[in-house]
C-alpha cells in the first residue's frame, strides 16, 4: 500500500467515526499519555482498529487517537507514538502527522521523555526544544515526495516555530513555570546511548537526547504546520551519574513531573496556540 493511500484511508476511517474537526495536534510521549484522559467529550480510535495502521509496542503508550475539546480548543492527541527502533521506517512512523494535517490541524505539540545532557537541567524539569540534531541515520522525507504536503527540499530553519517559542517562554515566565530551553538530539535506539556518545552529543551542542520526535517535527514542517516541542528530562544521560538507565525510571520520573506538564499545557492552549 502506498503512503498516500494509507494516509487517505486513515483520514476516511477517522471521519467515518466522528465529524469532529481538530485544530491542534498533540503527540504524548512516555509517562505523559494520561493527559489524553482529560480531553472532554472524547472519541477514542485505537490504532489497531485502523486498517494498515502501525501499532505502538512500547510500555506506557496506550496506542490510540483521542479527539475532543480542552479549554475550548479542538484537539486530536496521539496517546502513544511509534519509534524507529520498533522497526518502522521514518515516513511510516511519522505518517500520523500527515493524517492530522489532512484532518485540519495547523499547530502541533510534540512531547517526549529525554535524557539530560546539559547538567544544569534538573531531572524532572521541562525543556522547550529550540532545535534538533538528527543522528538517527535516516530522514522521513527520503523516497518519493508527497507534493500535496510540501516541496521536495523543505527549509528547516524554523522547524520549532520561533513565534510560538517566544510566546511560550513569556507565558511560562508569567505563570511561574520553570522552563529550560535547549537542543534535542535523536539517536535511533533502542539501546541507551554510551558515555562516549553523550560526550559527543554535548560537543555537538545537544542539551538532551532521545529516540523520537525528530521525524514527526520534520514531517510537520514539510506540511507547513507550526510546531512546539517539549521534553521532560527524565534522567541524566549515560556517564553523568554512576547508575544504570531503565525505562521504568523514565516513566516514573515523567509521571512525577506530570503536574508541571499539565500546567505548561494550560499555558500552551490558552496563550500560545
Amino acid at each position: 500500500m502506498s503512503m498516500k493511500i494509507l494516509i487517505d484511508d486513515t483520514v476516511q476511517y477517522i471521519k467515518s467515526k466522528t465529524d469532529f474537526e481538530p485544530e491542534i495536534g498533540m503527540v504524548l510521549g512516555s509517562g505523559l499519555g494520561s493527559y489524553a484522559e482529560q480531553i472532554e467529550n472524547p472519541v477514542y480510535i485505537d490504532y489497531g482498529d485502523i486498517p494498515g495502521f502501525p501499532v505502538s509496542t512500547v510500555e506506557g503508550h496506550k496506542g490510540r487517537f483521542v479527539l475532543g475539546e480542552k479549554l475550548g480548543r479542538k484537539i486530536i492527541a496521539m496517546q502513544g507514538r511509534f519509534h524507529f527502533y520498533e522497526g518502522y521506517e521514518q515516513d511510516f512512523l511519522s505518517m500520523p502527522i500527515r493524517v492530522m494535517k489532512k484532518l485540519g490541524v495547523g499547530k502541533l505539540l510534540l512531547t517526549n521523555a529525554a535524557g539530560g545532557v546539559n547538567t544544569s537541567f534538573p531531572v524532572g524539569s521541562l525543556m522547550m526544544i529550540t532545535d534538533h540534531i538528527n543522528y538517527s541515520g535516516k530522514n522521513p522525507l527520503m523516497g518519493h515526495n508527497l507534493d500535496e504536503f510540501g516541496p521536495r527540499f523543505p527549509d528547516m530553519g524554523d522547524i520549532y516555530t520561533k513565534e510560538l517559542r517566544v510566546k511560550l517562554k513569556k507565558a511560562a515566565e508569567e505563570a511561574g513555570i520553570p522552563l529550560q530551553e535547549g537542543v534535542y538530539m535523536m539517536f535511533s535506539g533502542p539501546s541507551y546511548e554510551t558515555p562516549a556518545e553523550i560526550r559527543m552529543a554535548r560537543a555537538l551542542g545537544a542539551d538532551a537526547v532521545g529516540m523520537s520526535t525528530v521525524p514527526e517535527a520534520i514531517i510537520a514542517r514539510h506540511a507547513g504546520m507550526q510546531v512546539i516541542g517539549v521534553s521532560c528530562i527524565s534522567n541524566m544521560a549515560a556517564g553523568i551519574l554512576d547508575e544504570p538507565l531503565s525505562h521504568n525510571d523514565v516513566v516514573n520520573v515523567t509521571t512525577r513531573a506530570y503536574n508541571h506538564f499539565i500546567n505548561l499545557l494550560v499555558v500552551i492552549l490558552n496563550k500560545v496556540f
